[in-house]
């Protein structure tokens, strides 16, 4: 029996590289590894050896036989993906040969040990951290700002999701290495700068993520009840940043702007039973808030169709699978009944094949029991109120409609903030780099969200820390980086 990889895949292909029949794809060496929501076994080469489920940072992998209730669909979603592709892989085991070792990311023989510091504990960190540690002689100091390791691993999955927070388990193996030094509760630019960090260090790499949450635009986004998703997110994961009162469930309806992953992460738990939230990471104030809620009905809205909305298959396929919970698409416009009826087995339409479709009257209350509604092709005008929300304002097929809610969620992206003493790109939020290296700062290196900007998951960060970490090697070998004594003496000039 084959195995299937199912919603919580991290896609940083620890399974591709233990399978011994290249039967998991996309590969880090094929097109799509970087847009595929997930990475997909082959049912037909698959020969249920188990290495992959083992190599799974994050569970995410099990024998087809034993899924079960909303993980059920994922086999049937591994073997669409070979069956929709013209150019798929040869069904027929495609065994790896066993030539001479062939480490292409080796340490060269001239590399000297070096003090490293790095900041930022999620996952861009901790993949420049293991690539340091594992691959150099180099010796690490991480550094976070919060009192406990994980960056959005801790404070931005959501708590129903425990399977793909367990990757902060196979990080946290490094906190103890004997080469690595863990500072906790030390925010740079605050309690030290970026200045006396490079001059105490050989390389610095930031990994510090993009925390702010863009906006959307439109008037009346700054009324109380208007709220940012970072901070909803932040709030049910227990942020010591943030108020137990910084949401707000008083009102029956709360629209979720953005159709992305945090979206869909929103309107689940803020619709979800409070005895499923039991027992998990939720913080406790939250769940107890939970418990009180009078939200009945959360709006998904998204400004483009089904199939381009910027949320994973997978994770739509998580939604709509729950039980004791509705989902409703609104059939406000043609566009979106039309791509749903049309859909493509592998895209992300044919999942709402089995959704309950309806024009909603937006000016009745919401119906009894817990929903969500998901609205396509629509986009918000203006956030409607006095001094606090009363309704969204948004695009219809004809005319403006207003949604009337006391809560409206914005979920449209995230985008880095500056960091005091680091070039910073107002336009992309990130900070100015090549490969890596920051600019005008030779010895100063990116990782992660604040060098790429706020797109691709937990994998997306290996990828990403290996080129960083190779600009930093190469440099160092080159003797690029600028010596200690140098920049201290350059620190000292510039304070007296």
């Amino acid at each position: 029996m084959a195995y299937a990889i199912t919603q919580n895949c991290c896609a940083d292909a620890s399974c591709v590289a233990v399978c011994p029949v290249n039967c998991i794809h996309p590969t880090p060496d094929e097109p799509d590894f970087g847009t595929t929501d997930v990475l997909h076994v082959d049912p037909k080469a698959c020969i249920d050896c188990g290495a992959c489920a083992e190599a799974c940072p994050v569970d995410a992998i099990f024998p087809v036989d034993a899924l079960t209730g909303p993980l059920k669909p994922y086999a049937k979603v591994n073997a669409d993906y070979y069956a929709a592709t013209a150019d798929a892989p040869d069904p027929a085991p495609n065994f790896h040969g066993w030539g001479p070792p062939a480490f292409t990311r080796a340490t060269p023989a001239d590399f000297k040990s070096l003090d490293v510091a790095v900041v930022g504990t999620g996952p861009a960190g901790l993949y420049v951290v293991q690539d340091l540690l594992l691959r150099t002689n180099s010796r690490v100091t991480l550094f976070d700002r919060m009192p406990v390791a994980g960056g959005l691993v801790r404070y931005g999955v959501a708590p129903d999701h425990p399977s793909t927070k367990r990757i902060g388990e196979a990080f946290a193996r490094f906190h103890t290495h004997p080469r690595l030094r863990l500072r906790l509760g030390v925010e740079v630019g605050k309690d030290i700068t970026a200045e006396d960090l490079a001059a105490r260090h050989d390389a610095v790499v930031y990994a510090v993520g993009a925390s702010a949450a863009k906006p959307l635009g439109v008037p009346g986004e700054d009324l109380a009840g208007s709220v940012a998703a970072t901070t909803v997110v932040a709030w049910y994961n227990g942020h010591p940043d943030v108020a137990d009162d910084a949401v707000d469930l008083s009102s029956e309806r709360v629209v979720v702007v953005g159709g992305g992953n945090v979206a869909l992460d929103v309107a689940r738990i803020l619709t979800a039973d409070p005895k499923t939230l039991e027992g998990t990471s939720i913080a406790p104030r939250a769940l107890a808030r939970l418990r009180s809620s009078r939200v009945r009905e959360v709006v998904v809205l998204s400004r483009r169709g089904p199939d381009a909305a910027a949320c994973s298959r997978s994770e739509l396929l998580a939604l709509v699978e729950r039980t004791g919970v509705d989902v409703v698409v609104d059939a406000q416009d043609d566009r979106t009944t039309r791509a749903v009826d049309t859909a493509a087995p592998t895209g992300k339409a044919v999942v709402l094949q089995r959704v309950a479709r309806e024009v909603v009257d937006w000016s009745a209350p919401p119906p009894p029991g817990r929903r969500v509604v998901l609205r396509f092709h629509s986009a918000p005008v203006a956030v409607v109120g006095d001094t606090a929300v009363r309704g969204l304002r948004v695009t219809g097929p004809a005319d403006d409609v207003e949604i009337g809610t006391g809560q409206v969620v914005r979920a449209v992206g995230y985008r880095g903030t500056p960091l005091p003493g680091l070039p910073f790109d107002e336009g992309t939020g990130t900070v100015p780099h090549t490969g890596g290296r920051v600019a005008g700062r030779p010895g100063t290196y990116v990782v992660g969200w604040i060098k790429r900007g706020s797109t691709g998951g937990i994998g997306a960060n290996k990828t990403c820390a290996a080129e960083t970490v190779a600009a930093l090697v190469d440099d160092a070998v080159n003797g690029r980086l600028p010596s200690k004594r140098t920049t201290l003496l350059s620190r000292f000039l510039k304070r007296s």
